[in-house]
């Protein structure tokens, strides 16, 4: 490390004002501050700094993301294999699902990145952090099939239209990750959504080859409960790509067709430990989510009228990309509220939204982008009643005391 301190240091002039290249000062300075915490201080006033500054809570959260995309790369894999019927061993499946997945992981931050490089050398500004966590995310909440030409048109949007039009990092109203998923759902109906689109069945650089067996499904266990016609939930089964019973270990690990890293809960709560131990991810968020997806699905079984009104909590909590939504998109710093209390406001109703979407909307199933997203534009004014009420209180505390 203290030579590669060294070596910066040294070609650091290069990039300064006067140097060959200072016109790429803005791209030396941000792989500098990736790499090492910055030594500069405050010029004015009185403030704190420690280690962990914007840079390192963004690898804490990619790190936090890590379980869920290993089991989404291995859970490729297995469900491409039982498609095609062939029996191979685990680090194959791993390594079919790690092809598959790059590709989408590479257009992603080559893309977004890309454009974040550009505008911070053409405003002169030092390059945001942000999009170290929205290019790890994007390839894990699209489907696995997506063109990778409409995942980078779809990053391209969301970087420009939904952040920089707005100042950048810190200034985008809507989560950027999510805005690409909404783009290419309402662009591009027929690639997120169906039965077609959730297992990758075609060879991956040539790994893979098969033909698909009798009776393959890929239909989502909540697309099929949004189309089953039988009575009651009682009467319905879950069912694997190929017919078979779907258990609750395998909702819970993530042994089922979805997004890339939204179907494993389990590696979404390791996740979630981590944002939670190190302080980076709000646990009042993230169970105030949860909290009111229970107030709800409690409210709609009490008036259930189909099996998808009457499907116990759990199964929404294991199924679709609650969790994921609840631990990684909910707890966004920027664009989620920031009052302690406006945090439980803000989650309870974005669980609240994501039920009442999933149960009364057939046809879409999830819920929980729109209802994040939705939050989003409201998270401000939850905020802003929150401090009002808190002054209202203050002043009328001050009142009583005067007297």
């Amino acid at each position: 490390m203290k030579a590669l301190r060294k070596y910066l240091d040294k070609i650091k002039p290069n990039f300064e004002e006067g140097g060959k290249l200072h016109w790429l000062y803005s791209t030396y300075d941000a792989f500098e501050t990736f790499l090492f915490v910055p030594n500069t201080t405050s010029k004015s006033g009185v403030h704190i700094h420690d280690a962990r500054d914007s840079k390192r809570t963004m690898i804490i959260v990619i790190l936090a993301l890590v379980p869920a995309l290993l089991v989404g790369m291995y859970n490729v894999g297995l469900q491409h294999y039982l498609a095609v019927g062939q029996e191979v061993t685990f680090l194959t499946k791993f390594f079919y699902g790690l092809l598959a997945m790059l590709p989408h992981i590479v257009v992603s931050y080559v893309v977004g990145l890309g454009i974040e490089f550009a505008m911070a050398q053409i405003k002169k500004e030092e390059v945001a952090e942000g999009f170290l966590v929205s290019g790890m995310l994007i390839p894990m909440i699209v489907p696995v099939d997506t063109p990778l030409w409409m995942v980078a048109v779809a990053t391209a949007f969301a970087v420009i239209f939904a952040k920089e039009v707005f100042g950048g990092t810190g200034y985008n109203i809507f989560n950027v990750a999510l805005i690409t998923r909404a783009f290419l759902f309402f662009s591009y109906p027929s690639k997120m959504s169906g039965d077609q689109v959730w297992v990758r069945t075609a060879d991956t650089f040539g790994m893979g080859k098969g033909t698909v067996i009798d009776g393959y499904s890929g239909a989502t266990p909540l697309g099929q409960i949004a189309t089953t016609e039988v009575g009651g939930f009682s009467e319905f089964t879950f069912h694997g790509i190929t017919g078979q019973p779907l258990s609750i270990s395998d909702m819970f690990l993530g042994f089922i067709p979805g997004s890339m890293g939204e179907v494993s809960t389990f590696a979404i709560l390791l996740g979630a430990v981590i944002l939670i131990a190190t302080g980076v991810g709000s646990w009042k968020t993230m169970l105030s989510v949860f909290i009111g997806g229970l107030v709800a699905v409690l409210l709609v079984n009490a008036f259930a009228q189909n099996p998808i009104m009457e499907m116990p909590v759990h199964y929404h909590f294991l199924l679709g990309g609650f969790a994921f939504g609840a631990v990684f998109m909910a707890t966004d710093p920027v664009t989620s509220a920031r009052t302690e209390k406006g945090k439980w406001i803000y989650g309870f109703l974005i669980g609240l939204i994501a039920v009442a979407i999933r149960v009364f909307n057939p046809g879409y199933p999830e819920g929980m982008m729109l209802a994040i997203l939705f939050m989003n534009a409201f998270a401000p004014l939850i905020d802003f009643y929150v401090v009002d009420a808190n002054i209202k209180r203050r002043i009328k505390r001050a009142a009583i005391a005067n007297k």
